[in-house]
Parts: C-alpha cells; sequence; structure tokens
C-alpha cells in the first residue's frame, strides 16, 4: 500500500554502507519508522528530505513489516535548527521525547501538532529552553503521568500558598505542607507557569516570559517527575546540560517570549 503522509523527520540512523531507517512523525498515522534505501549517498534523492527536524510530504509504501521510503516533497527544511547549536540541541531534545513516549502506528494529531508548532518556534529564534520546557510538562500525560495541579492533591484546597511535592505528585496547600518534609514551594507566578504549561495550548502562551530562575527551578521539577515516576532520563540531556552550563560561549535567543510573569 502507498501513502502520501505529511511528516515531520525526528529521528535517522544509519542501516548498512548507504541506507538509513528514518522515523517521522506523521499528521495521519502517528509515529511510523521506514527503510530509505541510498540516502546516505549525498547525490540521492532521499538525502535532503531524511535529515532531522524536516517538514515534508513523504510517499512511504508499507506492506508486512518496516515500510519503505520512496520519494519525499520537502515543505521546510527548518535549517536554522540545524545551523545553531543550541536550537539543534533543545530541538534534538524534543524529538527524543516524542520519540520516547509514543508508539508506532498509534494516530496523535494534537502531539503532531506541538511537535510542528514547538521546532517552528526554535526555529524562529524564541528562547529554545521555554519552549522545550513546554513540551516536558505537555508530554507528561502521554507518559502516563498525570499530576495534581488545579488543587491541592490533599485536600482539594483551590486558595492559598501552593508547593510542589514529588510524594504526592502534585501541589500541596501550605495547610497540607506538613505531609512532604522535601516540598518545592513555588510563587503564585509559578504555580500560574505551571498550569499554564500543562494546560494550555502552545499557539496560546505567546504572552509568557521565563525568567532564568524560573526555568531552571520548572526544570528541576519536570525532569524529577520523570526521571522518579517514568524512569525516563534522555540521551540528549547530557548534551544539552553540558551546552547550559556554558552559556556565555553561544548567543541569546533571536527572539524572547513577551514579559507575562
Amino acid at each position: 500500500m502507498q501513502n502520501q503522509l505529511e511528516a515531520i523527520v525526528i529521528r535517522t540512523r544509519p542501516y548498512g554502507e548507504n541506507n538509513k531507517i528514518v522515523t517521522l512523525f506523521t499528521k495521519e498515522a502517528g509515529k511510523i519508522t521506514c527503510m530509505a534505501r541510498g540516502a546516505k549517498k549525498p547525490a540521492s534523492r532521499l538525502a535532503a528530505i531524511t535529515q532531522p527536524f524536516t517538514h515534508g510530504v513523504f510517499s512511504i509504501y508499507k506492506g508486512r513489516g518496516m515500510g519503505t521510503l520512496q520519494a519525499g516533497d520537502q515543505l521546510e527544511s527548518l535549517r536554522y535548527i540545524r545551523e545553531d547549536i543550541m536550537a539543534t540541541a533543545y530541538a534534538s531534545y524534543v524529538t527524543e521525547l516524542v520519540d520516547r513516549l509514543t508508539e508506532q502506528d498509534e494516530p496523535q494529531p494534537a502531539i503532531y501538532d506541538m511537535l510542528y508548532q514547538a521546532l517552528h518556534a526554535i526555529a524562529d529564534g524564541y528562547d529554545p529552553e521555554a519552549i522545550t520546557l513546554f513540551v516536558e510538562w505537555k508530554m507528561l500525560r502521554i507518559a502516563g503521568l498525570t499530576p495534581t495541579l488545579h488543587e491541592c492533591a490533599n485536600c482539594g484546597a483551590t486558595e492559598g500558598e501552593f508547593a510542589f511535592s514529588f510524594q504526592e505528585l502534585g501541589f500541596l496547600c501550605h495547610r497540607c505542607f506538613h505531609l512532604d518534609r522535601y516540598i518545592i514551594r513555588l510563587s503564585p507566578a509559578l504555580v500560574k507557569l505551571i498550569r499554564t504549561f500543562y494546560f494550555v495550548p502552545i499557539e496560546r502562551v505567546g504572552g509568557l516570559t521565563l525568567k532564568k530562575e524560573s526555568k531552571t527551578l520548572l526544570k528541576q521539577i519536570v525532569r524529577t517527575i520523570y526521571e522518579e515516576q517514568a524512569g525516563i532520563r534522555l540521551k540528549s540531556r547530557s548534551f544539552l546540560e553540558q551546552l547550559e552550563r556554558t552559556p556565555e560561549f553561544f548567543p541569546e535567543p533571536k527572539k524572547d517570549i513577551p514579559e507575562g510573569e
């Protein structure tokens, strides 16, 4: 069966001397993996279309087992991502997270839209660290993790001071702080940010700004959830953290997300 699918390349790996195995996240069919024969040859018509982060329409023959990529038309190369080391690192983290948490051949249009918007925001020069945080919080549900963020995880209170509890996997109000000695206290602005990342679609968060301290704390919380609750630590994280420790060697994002905190 021959299919024409709109997709984003989220992973490639070499296979033999000239071939690639390409993982696509498609709009219509979710994540699929296919063989791109000869794609490692510079002159191959599949060489450009199988570059990471490429957005295109792909012609795939699907029989039993792995499909075969036969042709493709590039819609956007998102070239800036591949030319900027910080953009590459964050985009790689985003695509690895999506790859790790999704199943083959399972249509998930909402994840496709989020991935498309996140990569475009990075390619347009918005703060890649903030965009990556958004994806991390959004993908918790896909990992089967549903932190209680709309109310206190213990008493259900919606008013008062809040802290994050890994033990309760969610917010605790000030009346319940005693339940977890390792809570992370949060300002009202950080409570609002976490709720925004988790509940609000990416296209509606353009009015946010993230201070460096806020990003560091939100990153600590969400990555601890992935590690402790799901046992997930991504390969791309080590390189990303190495870059984050040496920001003086890399330029600032072209665009800041507007102030809103």
